[in-house]
């Protein structure tokens, strides 16, 4: 008998489903004696022993339903090894229901702070598959994570409505898009999008220059400027802060996020009307797009080629169009940022797009 645990942690995103399905039905294709225990809530159903037992048919019509059948929360990595409220300890709890139930190994789907706690229980002994979900696409080792095309393509037609309302009425809009640490989502949106000011964490801004923009455009006769803006992005000025500082100044500023920052900055200078739009968790939901689904498949197939063959302890991922698998020690941890000397940095500045530098 061949007894999985599965289970999907962090924030939710397209393609959740698509990449389970595809691990069940690898492995279902080769092996009958199969058992699939799904985990509610993410690591809170295993920590606490909340399961049901699925089959194959349970994973059979989610190819294209968002969100996540097993459900999922939010556990901090580093809260792992601190006891709850009524001082169970968490690692052991994992370990407890792993060992009781007679896994044979753990998939988990997540994005960086899953698979911290991925790698601990890896090092504690339990076989561990991970998957590369999260929007940012800020995985480190792949090249690619699902979700992160799907969130792209919403973050890209909310810009694309925007453009037509800000013609209209010669308006400035900002529109903030997912992305508190790295600017992946923005950057892609934001070239796809035809926005004229991208601003991302990795690339702190100058508001002069955005402003310079903004009047630049105007004495050519263009009436409108759309800025893309990354929920983390960061002036220069804040750059320049200790880190607890920044922390400090963000908990006390009286703007909800950076976009309103930005607007009142922007009306201040010019005599331009600003307007913002944050599509939010919009780009979460819905169903997965075409590329994602594939990607997910993939992912998960060759994730059940690893159960097969006993294989453990890796993250798949992919690197230039390859399936690969990476060693979950050289994963947890690491964040994947923009590079803001990468030739997609350049060839968009190439065509007038200004990072605010």
């Amino acid at each position: 008998m061949l007894r999985i645990g599965m289970l999907t942690s962090g924030g939710d995103c397209q393609a959740l489903n698509a990449a389970m399905r595809g691990v069940v039905k690898g492995v279902c294709s080769k092996r009958n004696d199969v058992e699939i225990y799904g985990f509610q809530d993410g690591y809170k159903g295993l920590i606490y022993g909340n399961f049901e037992m699925l089959s194959s048919k349970d994973f059979s019509g989610i190819l294209t339903r968002g969100g996540t059948i097993l459900g999922t929360s939010r556990q901090p990595f580093k809260l792992m090894r601190v006891p709850d409220a009524n001082g169970l300890d968490k690692v052991e709890a994992m370990k407890h229901t792993y060992h009781k139930l007679c896994l044979d190994c753990l998939v988990i789907l997540g994005g960086n702070g899953t698979h911290k706690t991925a790698n601990l229980l890896r090092e504690e002994g339990l076989n561990v598959v991970t998957l590369p979900k999260t929007i940012d696409n800020d995985l480190w080792g792949t090249d690619m994570t699902f979700g992160f095309q799907s969130a792209v393509d919403i973050a890209t037609d909310t810009i694309d409505r925007i453009h037509t309302t800000a013609t209209s009425h010669s308006r400035v809009f900002i529109i903030e898009v997912m992305g508190h640490k790295v600017g992946h989502v923005t950057l892609h949106a934001g070239i796809a999008g035809g926005a004229d000011v991208i601003l991302l964490p990795e690339i702190p801004y100058d508001i002069d220059e955005v402003v310079h923009v903004i009047q630049n455009r105007s004495k050519v006769g263009k009436s409108f400027t759309i800025i893309a803006v990354a929920e983390g992005a960061i002036s220069k000025e804040d750059a320049k802060l200790k880190k607890k500082e920044y922390k400090e100044k963000i908990a006390n500023r009286k703007y909800p996020s950076i976009a309103y920052e930005l607007a009142e900055q922007i009306q201040t200078r010019t005599d331009k009307e600003v307007r913002i739009t944050v599509p939010g968790h919009t780009q979460r939901g819905g169903s997965p797009c075409p590329y994602d689904r594939v990607f997910a498949t993939r992912m998960g197939a060759a994730a059940s080629e690893l159960i097969l063959n006993k294989e453990y302890g890796y993250m798949l991922g992919t690197k230039n169009g390859k399936t690969i698998k990476v060693p979950l020690q050289d994963v947890a941890g690491k964040l994947k940022y923009v590079d803001p000397e990468c030739g997609l940095i350049k060839e968009a500045k190439m065509v007038g797009i200004s990072f605010g530098s």
